[in-house]
C-alpha cells in the first residue's frame, strides 16, 4: 500500500496527540477530520473536514479511520467504519460490552480489515520486557496497582455539571477511563480472572474512583483508579523469588524495575514523549505486511479487558444505556 490516508473522528486532546504521532511516523498521513462542529474540525488543520461520519466514509481518499469519541459511541462508530470497508483504529476503552467487541472483531475478520485498540503501552518494548520477566520472580502471589490522576472535570462535577467523562450516558467513569489501563495490563499479562469485584466511590450514578479486585487461580490482583485524587502511580507484581514494578502509570509503562534474590535492574527502551508512535508504527507495518494475525491476537487481550470491565460494572451496579 502507498501512503495510508487517515481520517480522524473527534477533536479532543487525544486526537491531537494521535495526529502528532502520525506526523512523526512514515507511511501514513492524516487527511480528514470529522466533528459535529466544523470550526473545531478545521482547528485540526487537515485538508478535509466533515460534520457527518456517513459523508466522510463515502470518501475514497480515506483508507482508515481513527475514532476518539465518548466511550458509549465507540461500538456504533467503529461498526460504521468497518462496514464501509475501511480499516479502524479505536481508542481505548474498545467497547463497554463484550458482545459489541466480538461483533466488531467478526466484521473486521470477515472483511479482511485491520482493527486495533489504541492503547499506547500495548505496543511498546517495556510491556514485552515485563511479560518476559515474569518467569524470573517465581510463583506470583500478589499484584497491586494504583493509577490516580485528579481531573479538572471532577471540579465541574462537584459544581453540578456533568462532563461526558463522568456521564453514565456516555459510558464514563473512573473504571472505564483511568483504571482501564490497569485492567488492560492484567488482561495482557494474566488473561481473564476467575472472579471480578469492584468497589467504587460514586457520585451522580458514576464512579469517580474505586478499587477493582481480580481473583486468579494462584493470586489476587487489586487495582485502584481515581479521577478524584492524585497519588503515586505503580503496578507491582510480587512473586516468591522477587518482584516487578512498573514505575509511574500504566498508561505508558515508562520504566520497569526487576528485583530478585540475585540481581536488580531497571529497563526502559521507549521515549515517553513519543509513546503513541509505537501503535501508529504497528498499524502501518501490519497493514503493509497484509498479515493481521498479531493484531487479531492482541484483540483477544482487548476482549478480556472488556469482559473484566463489564463484570466489574455489573458487580458495582454501574449501568449504561443498553445494559
Amino acid at each position: 500500500m502507498d501512503i495510508i490516508r487517515l481520517g480522524v473522528v473527534g477533536t479532543g486532546i487525544i486526537v491531537k496527540a494521535m495526529l502528532a504521532a502520525v506526523e512523526r511516523v512514515d507511511g501514513i498521513k492524516a487527511v480528514a477530520a470529522c466533528s459535529r462542529s466544523e470550526e473545531r474540525g478545521r482547528g485540526l488543520g487537515l485538508e478535509k473536514v466533515y460534520t457527518s461520519l456517513e459523508e466522510m466514509l463515502k470518501d475514497d481518499g480515506i483508507d482508515a479511520v481513527y475514532i476518539a469519541v465518548p466511550n458509549l459511541l465507540h461500538y456504533s462508530r467503529a461498526k460504521q467504519v468497518l462496514t464501509s470497508g475501511k480499516h479502524c483504529l479505536l481508542e481505548k476503552p474498545f467497547c463497554v460490552r463484550l458482545d459489541e467487541a466480538e461483533e466488531l472483531i467478526r466484521i473486521a475478520k470477515e472483511k479482511n480489515l485491520l482493527l486495533m485498540e489504541t492503547i499506547p503501552p500495548a505496543y511498546g518494548p517495556n510491556i514485552r520486557y515485563l511479560n518476559n520477566a515474569l518467569s524470573e520472580i517465581g510463583r506470583i502471589r500478589l499484584v497491586m496497582s494504583n493509577f490516580s490522576q485528579y481531573s479538572s472535570r471532577y471540579d465541574l462535577l462537584k459544581k453540578g455539571e456533568l462532563p461526558y467523562i463522568f456521564d453514565p450516558n456516555y459510558g464514563g467513569g473512573s473504571l472505564m477511563d483511568i483504571n482501564y489501563y490497569n485492567v488492560y495490563l492484567n488482561a495482557f499479562l494474566f488473561g481473564r480472572p476467575e472472579t471480578v469485584l469492584y468497589h467504587p466511590n460514586m457520585m451522580n450514578g458514576i464512579d469517580t474512583s474505586g478499587v477493582l479486585t481480580l481473583r486468579y487461580p494462584d493470586f489476587v490482583s487489586t487495582n485502584a483508579g481515581a479521577k478524584d485524587t492524585s497519588g503515586e502511580n505503580y503496578f507491582f507484581i510480587e512473586g516468591e523469588q522477587g518482584y516487578l514494578k512498573v514505575i509511574d502509570g500504566t498508561d505508558s509503562i515508562p520504566e520497569v524495575k526487576l528485583v530478585t534474590k540475585n540481581r536488580e535492574e531497571r529497563f526502559n527502551r521507549q521515549n515517553e514523549e513519543l509513546r503513541m508512535d509505537g501503535e501508529v508504527s504497528f498499524f502501518v507495518n501490519t497493514l503493509n505486511s497484509n498479515d493481521y494475525s498479531e493484531a487479531y491476537r492482541m484483540l483477544e487481550v482487548t476482549k478480556d479487558a472488556v469482559w473484566i470491565t463489564q463484570k466489574a460494572r455489573k458487580y458495582a451496579g454501574i449501568l449504561f444505556p443498553g445494559d
